[in-house]
């Protein structure tokens, strides 16, 4: 991962761009007449996907954050080629982009140049948490489409093994605060993670040649019966072990337990005198709570340096420029 004073330079320059006037041309009506049946169609090809693909939905809104936190959600992610954002680590676990074009293609069918694969990436973010019986919010839409990849800003993807002040620096530069970062986090109550992501924590945490200590004994157990030393760092475990299906608020009891999977999750409530601690509380005790703050900064991310107007283009393929 890039230095992270190098990350924060490159970002606070845009910050004023990114959270100020862009936001106001966004709009929740925004096809009301140019394609009024947008949200129905991407729903009807993520359901339909869903047969075929049981993991669907968490991987659908990965792809939403990895998009938005390079530079912006403008759909840079999903261009195919040999140097750009797919062929950088932190996304050569990401799948999904099959559906994307399912959709595209709907949408291109439906309404021919219309809607972006930007717009199509926060629509299916949306509907694969309230298909997992998670909250609904209202999407605002009117993204257009980067014109190239960016994939200079890829290290602003985090890896999972950040301290809590590095992660909170880093959605600081965003414009996120506290209860923003703890409810984002929560994204991490349905999905699989490879071993990799974690197995330091099992076998040599910060290169002292032991686990985590901080890792609950059981979970460690079986961590490492998943996750051999020496076995496939690719092997896919649930990060919820209760409910990986479901999203729901199970992620925050998993922290106050201490069986949050990734590093940067178990920080959030093991990182002595945080105020992220009383924040997973409240989302343990209260699902409700989580939905709404999760709903509110899903609006925020998805407001990161839109291209709006006659910026940037509508791609009529997702894979590739015009």
């Amino acid at each position: 991962m890039a230095s992270f004073p190098k990350i924060k330079a490159l970002f606070l320059l845009a910050i004023a761009m990114m959270l100020g006037a862009s936001n106001a041309q966004l709009s929740a009506t925004f096809y009301a007449k140019t394609c009024p049946n947008v949200s129905s169609i991407v729903r009807s090809v993520l359901q339909t996907a869903r047969g075929n693909d049981v993991w669907i939905y968490p991987k659908l809104i990965r792809l939403h954050f990895h998009d938005c936190f390079v530079n912006g959600c403008d759909a840079s992610l999903l261009l195919n080629g040999t140097n750009t954002e797919k062929t950088e680590a932190p996304n050569l676990s990401t799948d999904g982009y099959g559906v994307i074009d399912d959709v595209k293609t709907a949408l291109e069918k439906a309404c021919p140049r219309v809607v972006s694969c930007a717009d199509i990436l926060a629509l299916a973010a949306q509907l694969s948490v309230s298909l997992s019986g998670g909250p609904t919010w209202t999407v605002p839409l009117g993204r257009r489409d980067s014109t190239a990849p960016h994939k200079e800003k890829i290290g602003n993807i985090p890896s999972g093994h950040e301290s809590l002040a590095t992660i909170k620096s880093l959605f600081t530069t965003f414009g996120f605060d506290s209860t923003d970062l703890v409810a984002l986090s929560g994204v991490h109550t349905f999905g699989r993670a490879q071993c990799a992501a974690f197995t330091d924590r099992l076998y040599n945490f910060n290169n002292t040649g032991k686990p985590d200590p901080i890792l609950n004994a059981t979970y460690l157990t079986s961590l490492k019966s998943q996750c051999p030393q020496g076995g496939s760092p690719t092997s896919l475990i649930n990060i919820d072990e209760q409910t990986p299906f479901n999203f729901d608020n199970k992620y925050f009891l998993n922290l106050q337990q201490r069986r949050g999977l990734l590093q940067t999750d178990q920080e959030l409530f093991s990182t002595p005198g945080a105020d992220t601690i009383a924040l997973v509380n409240k989302f343990a005790s209260s699902q409700s709570q989580f939905f709404s703050s999760f709903s509110a900064a899903m609006i925020k991310m998805g407001n990161l340096n839109p291209l709006t107007g006659t910026n940037g283009q509508i791609r009529l393929d997702c894979k590739k420029i015009n």
